[in-house]
């Protein structure tokens, strides 16, 4: 019976505590989505990432025509992170350190619209940190070029497709582009 008692009582506090956790969605585009998701989903407090394309005018798009540049979608990473374990503005330190976001529509070899550095924000609150962020690392000097991260609401977000989700994890040693800078 006193196993039952404690038994109970841990699964009633593990589950006060599960729906109690608080979650936060961030999207991020700086170049190929393969390299940043692999980067992200290595950083504690993110709880989940996918890939896919925002930022559009087209609804619907795949792969094959994102990559032609015309659409104006993003290569994107949207990452489920808890806030308790790091906050947004941390997040964005990671971001900025793992792609050049002095380099218009390129990452490494990647060229086009789709490769843009972009900050798509979802409340005002995270529009408001990424622009405090983004000062912050211009007044460091760390780049000496102009950081060109847009800074857009987000709007839809449509999943890229299967083989691009887990790409670096499912293919050990595949392209990428992105690299954490100190």
């Amino acid at each position: 019976m006193k196993f039952y008692v404690v038994l109970v009582s841990f699964l009633l506090a593990f589950s006060a505590g599960a729906k109690t956790m608080k979650k936060e969605i961030a999207t991020l585009a700086g170049g190929c989505f393969w390299g940043m998701e692999e980067i992200i989903r290595q950083i504690p407090g993110v709880l989940n990432t996918n890939v896919g394309y925002t930022g559009g005018t087209v609804d619907n798009p795949n792969y094959s025509i994102v990559k032609l540049g015309t659409t104006n979608h993003a290569e994107s990473v949207q990452v489920e992170f808890d806030p308790a374990q790091i906050s947004y503005a941390s997040l964005l330190g990671y971001f900025f350190r793992m792609h050049d976001p002095t380099t218009l529509n390129q990452q490494g070899n990647d060229k086009g619209t789709q490769y843009r550095s972009v900050i798509f924000y979802h409340s005002e609150e995270q529009k408001k940190t990424a622009r405090e962020v983004i000062e912050k690392l211009e007044a460091s000097g760390k780049w000496k070029k102009p950081i060109v991260t847009q800074l857009v609401a987000a709007s839809k977000f449509y999943l890229a497709e299967d083989y691009h989700q887990d790409y670096l994890k499912k293919n050990p040693g595949g392209y990428t582009c992105h690299w954490l800078r100190d």
